[in-house]
């Protein structure tokens, strides 16, 4: 049998970067699973995923942990996956038969989508089902042991246009200044979790913010169509996809949406414009008709997602499949124009009066302390932070899981405490705890210069009353 028109190999040192970069982005994800589950989805978790498991059927969330469910055998497939995201870092994919690279990468995914589908609110963010479908193809994208297939190349494009064009759509969609080219007057101040440039990038000029909009709406609505022309178009317009997501990574944390966006762009470049390919064999048969039913099921799959990007009623991170295989992104289809925060602090008096010494608690990466400057946490998630933004938003986001980290809080639970940056009361876990509602904004160049902060915050009203142990 012919294999000409399967493969690619002037795709080859495309796919060498993608596979590494994706497995970089595995690595630092079962790292964050690794570091925060306990507290987060534990057995003594603040949402614990063995509740969780007797609630909800394999069918509609699979995973291993359906067959067996410990602390302990959670930690052993994060730090399993971890190992192995490293190890095909390192090039082991490319060291061993094809068979056993695609069995690695298909371990890589099965393991991280039984903690996304337990994980629950915690892995609610569109980047987990982002990284289980890049995950999904790069099974199938082979080895040195054969040249790319041309069938998944062209999926991983798709996938970088829906990511790409979705996100565009549902800004023109859906906030008025993404029209008027006036959103980033705000977001820069406004976003889930500003970076150590964001004051600085909040400063810039307002036309140059209106130029950074305009320039936004080039690069997710006109260049993901010229992905799919002629090379060296496509490299091209790969190469404006990276540049516009490091631009991203520069001025704020989203953890690691932008560093899967530009692997995806990467693997569009036509590698043969900086090295020429090896002689690299044609597929096993039996690898050539794996792929193409794997691309007949994307293709499939791909109606609903497709029919999404059309629809009126755009939604944004979305799974149509419990297996995440083909999903619908999209971000900030509605940009806030003021900032909240929680404040959360707690007290060692038994009886509240007027004159009640409080102490604040400090997260890793969200505004608490206006002297801070916000650091880089990227590609890493924090993702107590990010949950604490939503809950400023509305209590709606915080219902199932507030009260619990209250509590944890109050029982000076290790766990928790570790996802914290300071914890006022190092000695005895505190009487009563409240939380408070900040209106929070960066200061101006002015009070910079003469306050020394990066936030001014005003106080808006209570969110939790003191509240103790019964």
């Amino acid at each position: 049998m012919e294999w000409s028109w399967f493969t690619s190999p002037d795709y080859w040192l495309s796919r060498l970067v993608f596979q590494r970069g994706l497995a970089g982005v595995y690595l630092v994800a079962f790292l964050c699973a690794a570091l925060q589950f306990r507290a987060l989805i534990g057995e003594r978790g603040m949402l614990p995923v063995p509740a969780y498991l007797r609630r909800v059927p394999p069918r509609v969330a699979p995973s291993v942990f359906h067959l067996h469910y410990s602390d302990r055998f959670f930690a052993l497939c994060a730090w399993t996956g971890a190992a192995l995201s490293l190890a095909l870092v390192a090039g082991a994919g490319d060291a061993v038969p094809l068979a056993v690279a695609m069995l690695m990468w298909a371990l890589l995914w099965a393991l991280y989508l039984s903690i996304v589908n337990v994980g629950q609110t915690w892995y609610g963010f569109g980047w987990e089902s982002l990284l289980l479908e890049a995950g999904f193809l790069a099974v199938f994208l082979g080895n040195e042991d054969t040249a790319p297939p041309v069938l998944i190349l062209f999926l991983l494009r798709w996938l970088l246009f829906r990511v790409e064009f979705g996100a565009g759509l549902i800004k023109m969609r859906g906030d008025a200044c993404w029209r008027d080219l006036t959103c980033l007057y705000y977001h820069h101040e406004t976003q889930p979790m500003p970076g150590p440039l964001s004051w600085f990038f909040h400063h810039l000029p307002k036309p140059l913010h209106r130029v950074e909009v305009a320039a936004n709406h080039v690069t997710q609505l006109v260049v993901p169509v010229l992905l799919f022309t002629p090379q060296p178009v496509a490299s091209a317009a790969a190469g404006l996809v990276a540049l516009t997501q490091l631009w991203l990574v520069l001025s704020g944390n989203f953890s690691w949406l932008n560093w899967i966006t530009i692997v995806l762009a990467l693997s569009a470049v036509d590698g043969s414009l900086v090295a020429d390919a090896p002689a690299l064999p044609p597929p096993p048969l039996w690898y050539g008709v794996l792929v193409i039913a794997v691309t007949a099921l994307v293709v499939v799959l791909s109606r609903r997602p497709a029919r999404n990007l059309l629809s009126r009623r755009q939604a944004m991170n979305r799974s149509f499949d419990p297996l995440h295989l083909v999903n619908a992104y999209g971000a900030f289809g509605t940009v806030g124009r003021v900032r909240h925060e929680l404040v959360i602090e707690g007290t060692e008096e038994p009886a509240v009066h007027a004159g009640t010494v409080w102490r604040e608690y400090e997260f890793e990466g969200k505004p608490g302390d206006v002297r801070r400057l916000p650091r880089q946490f990227a590609p890493y998630h924090l993702r107590l932070d990010w949950m604490m933004w939503f809950a400023a938003l509305s209590p709606a986001y915080a219902h199932h899981w507030f009260g619990p980290f209250v509590e944890r809080l109050l029982e000076g639970d290790r766990d928790t405490l570790r996802l914290l940056r300071h914890n006022p009361f190092p000695d005895a876990p505190p009487v009563r705890i409240r939380a408070r509602l900040y209106r929070y904004r960066f200061t101006t160049r002015r009070e910079r210069r003469e306050t020394g902060a990066w936030w001014h915050r005003t106080y808006v009203r209570e969110f939790l009353p003191p509240t103790r142990l019964s």
